[in-house]
């Protein structure tokens, strides 16, 4: 995370920042979400697989707790370059630890026989992640005070969260889902009251807006390989085209509805505000408020799989892909329109209508074939996209044309 722009002297803020304030996001970040990209692609799975509401909510549990990790070394990230000295090193460590959360996803409620035990190895995995993050911020911080009393109030939540998933993997069970939420629950409530006006430091708006724009795409990208996984083993035909081409049609209204507007003016808000200001749009509208936009690509990649996977059997979508699909989304929708409400204090009414009509259309989705669902939805988002370029068109070229 981040902060306020107390900073201790400009010899050790070009120390920690060599690229500046004006500075992109160095290759060895993009090499870092890699890792995250195999996460969120065996969360779709878990939750396809156990093709419930339940294993929902156990996959959005686990996109939780791998959002609050990567958003931690964006935070870390803007502090000082990464692909550089002791932070790329730990962030190389870190990078094993996803990917062995991510290996350990299929059996993050349900043990296999043989081998570890697969429950604690995620969890122990996702602190060395934690506790990595923590240490190079600690390590970067000295002879800044006030970033490290940040960074030791930042402790205690995240070592009460991380005793709540210990215990919960190891009574398992129906404890296990709840003590997950529960730890949740602790870490991101204890950041959030210690991050708000807090000491965290953003040097680079560009660096920090330009990494969470990378995350959206990566899950975008996430919809997209869920839709191959749906199509594995069928055979090329019509209703498999259309559901392909829908599909990306989906994702490109996804990526439309968010990158079109909303992080430009995003980046611009947050690089014209300065201290506490700066630190409480951060903390609101991009550690917290981008989840549910990424929650929401990756719910509807579960609905688009669903929708590849049986567009040529005949049936009815059915109940489960309907509210993935539809429900997704809305999720999306809602995440984008907090967004706006936080970085503009407006709500945007298109996306508010469609996130509306999205809900009152799953019960129809659901007795739909899977293609034409699909076809719903991307009306419903290329409508709404079209609209806003239609009524913000003003705005747009001033947003474009207009540098910094």
């Amino acid at each position: 995370m981040q902060a306020a722009e107390d900073e201790p002297g400009k010899a050790r803020r070009d120390r920690a920042l060599p690229g500046g304030a004006d500075r992109r996001v160095p290759t060895f970040e993009l090499f870092f979400d890699l890792v995250y990209v195999l996460t969120l692609t065996q969360i779709t799975e878990l939750m396809a697989h156990e093709h419930t509401g339940t294993g929902v909510l156990h996959g959005l549990l686990l996109l939780a707790l791998v959002w609050f990790s990567w958003s931690a070394y964006t935070w870390l990230g803007n502090q000082a370059r990464t692909d550089q000295g002791v932070v790329r090193a730990g962030m190389a460590v870190a990078m094993a630890g996803v990917f062995v959360v991510a290996l350990s996803v299929p059996e993050a409620w349900h043990d296999l026989p043989g081998g570890l035990y697969g429950p604690l190895v995620l969890v122990c995995a996702y602190l060395v992640v934690r506790c990595v993050h923590l240490t190079l911020f600690t390590v970067l911080a000295r002879g800044d005070r006030g970033l490290l009393r940040q960074l030791t109030v930042s402790w205690p939540p995240v070592l009460a969260g991380s005793a709540l998933l210990i215990t919960g993997v190891t009574v398992g069970g129906g404890w296990q889902t709840v003590l997950y939420a529960a730890a949740i629950a602790v870490d991101w409530g204890g950041v959030y009251v210690t991050s708000r006006k807090g000491n965290w430091r953003i040097h680079s708006t560009s660096h920090f807006t330009e990494r969470h724009e990378l995350f959206v795409i990566i899950a975008i990208g996430e919809s997209l390989l869920a839709m191959g996984a749906g199509a594995a083993s069928h055979p090329m035909n019509t209703s498999l085209l259309a559901a392909a081409v829908l599909g990306v049609a989906a994702a490109v209204g996804l990526w439309w509805l968010y990158f079109d507007l909303a992080t430009l003016i995003g980046e611009r808000v947050l690089d014209r505000t300065r201290g506490h200001t700066r630190v409480s749009l951060a903390v609101h509208a991009y550690a917290y408020g981008h989840f549910p936009i990424a929650a929401g690509i990756v719910v509807t990649a579960l609905g688009i799989e669903g929708v590849v996977a049986h567009a040529d059997d005949g049936k009815a979508l059915g109940d489960f892909y309907a509210w993935a699909l539809c429900g997704g989304a809305a999720l999306y929708l809602a995440g984008v329109l907090l967004f706006g409400r936080i970085m503009l204090g407006m709500w945007g009414g298109f996306r508010l209508a469609a996130l509306c009509l999205l809900l009152a259309v799953i019960p129809a989705a659901a007795s739909l074939p899977p293609v034409a669902a699909l076809a719903g939805v991307v009306v419903i988002l290329g409508a709404t996209a079209a609209a806003e370029t239609w009524r913000y068109a003003e705005l747009r070229h001033h947003v474009r044309e207009t540098p910094h």
